[in-house]
């Protein structure tokens, strides 16, 4: 795999653990992506709708965008009453737990993108990973998914496994879910993993970030509109300052240490940045990269360059935080 790239200068006075990743190649397959969504996912309308017809349609696009592993292995089980699947490759080391916290606006699933991405960074890390099917809103709003999460954290505990071989990571309203497990975990008393990956989390419900604005062109995914949706449909205006819905308000000390990717052009960037500077100020090791020109979880887009390179950043961050080396 290549993984040629560079860190673009930062801007004056932006902090060290920020950086600025720019990774060449696939223009023109960033393109047509960034097409394709801005002709389907942002002219879809505002979340008001029937949510049995927007599912259809989200199905629809997971099947299109998927790519399955052709040896990948998923096998479901009852994380204590928590549906969640298993989701491997041959060679996987047991002892490697990567908990994973699928993205969709807390209303949607996306199982073929999500497996098809998680299974790729399975066999980057020689791990297995746990993947909850959280209870999804508008039918089970907050705290009904985060309960699922934190339940499924405890069943893996119950198993006996170690939670320092333990890594949780999430995109988008699962990135949300990561941190605000990690809130709750913490709360509870309960052994925190040995780090997470937050792939553009959503973290703020007061929709205080500034990028939401300065984006909102760029973006090629989202709009005011359905963000505004997304949040009303998730949880009631009194619970937008909880820590458990919008984790950026929480006390982050005591924290194990936080990877945070962003893209560049979208709405959610200074959620990471946001995150990421709260996390620092109460003394986590903390990593923030906005990749440059990259819309929302491109991640999850395997034809993508920058997706495989995304992957190496995290294996690096990986094998220094979980101890997760070749």
């Amino acid at each position: 795999m290549n993984t040629n790239h560079t860190f673009a200068s930062r801007p004056l006075r932006q902090p060290d653990y920020v950086r600025r990743v720019s990774s060449p190649g696939g223009s023109w397959r960033r393109f047509w992506l960034h097409l394709m969504l801005r002709l389907s996912v942002k002219r879809m309308p505002a979340l008001d709708v029937n949510i049995t017809q927007l599912r259809a349609q989200q199905a629809v696009m997971d099947a299109k965008m998927a790519f399955a592993e052709p040896d990948m292995l998923r096998t479901p089980v009852d994380c204590a009453g928590v549906p969640s699947e298993w989701v491997s490759v041959p060679g996987a080391r047991d002892e490697r737990v990567l908990y994973y916290l699928h993205g969709g606006a807390f209303m949607f699933r996306f199982p073929a993108v999500h497996a098809g991405m998680v299974a790729r960074w399975c066999r980057r890390l020689n791990a297995r990973a746990l993947m909850p099917d959280y209870r999804l809103a508008p039918e089970h709003r907050f705290p009904a998914g985060l309960n699922d999460c934190v339940a499924g954290y405890r069943w893996l505990l119950e198993q006996g496994v170690d939670p320092g071989t333990i890594v949780i990571a999430g995109d988008s309203a699962g990135g949300n879910l990561g941190l605000a497990t990690l809130h709750r975990l913490k709360a509870e008393g309960l052994a925190l993993p040995s780090c997470a990956v937050l792939l553009s989390p959503v973290v703020d419900f007061t929709l205080g970030s500034r990028s939401l604005i300065t984006n909102v062109k760029r973006d090629p995914m989202f709009t005011l509109p359905g963000t505004l949706a997304m949040r009303s449909i998730y949880a009631d205006p009194e619970c937008y300052l909880d820590p458990f819905v919008s984790p950026l308000f929480g006390d982050f000390t005591g924290f194990p240490p936080l990877l945070f990717q962003a893209g560049g052009l979208e709405m959610l960037l200074d959620e990471s940045i946001r995150a990421g500077a709260r996390a620092h100020a109460a003394g986590v090791k903390v990593e923030v990269e906005v990749w440059e020109h990259m819309a929302h979880v491109f991640q999850a887009m395997h034809t993508l360059p920058q997706s495989g390179v995304a992957i190496e950043h995290v294996a690096r961050f990986l094998a220094e935080h979980a101890g997760w080396k070749d």
